[in-house]
């Protein structure tokens, strides 16, 4: 495991305690982010999401992980997301999971 890797949790519960909608919020913003993928990825953006930007449940709640290696494909890219995250209230956490 690379203990550098650092991964922001976006949970689909705003900073009010209000679960986000619309509750496929999680799934659309991972396939807007589908094509940023890691060099020699041969996964197919229309059909898989990111490995960067996945949906996720977490202790029931909906959850997008965006791993911060996003940076170096396009820094805009996880500035996207995470100002999504931001704009609209929800709980944002930097973390790391484990396999």
């Amino acid at each position: 495991m690379n203990s550098t890797v650092r991964q922001y949790f976006i949970q689909g519960i705003t900073k009010e305690g209000k679960t986000f909608r619309p509750s496929d919020w999680a799934e659309r913003l991972c396939g807007v982010m589908a094509q940023f993928r890691p060099p020699g990825d041969t996964g197919d953006p229309r059909l898989t999401y990111s490995p960067y930007v996945r949906p996720v449940m977490s202790g029931g709640v909906k959850c997008v992980v965006v791993d911060a290696r996003l940076r170096e494909i396009e820094p805009k890219a996880l500035d996207f997301v995470l100002n999504f995250a931001r704009d609209n209230h929800l709980q944002l956490v930097e973390a790391c999971s484990l396999d």
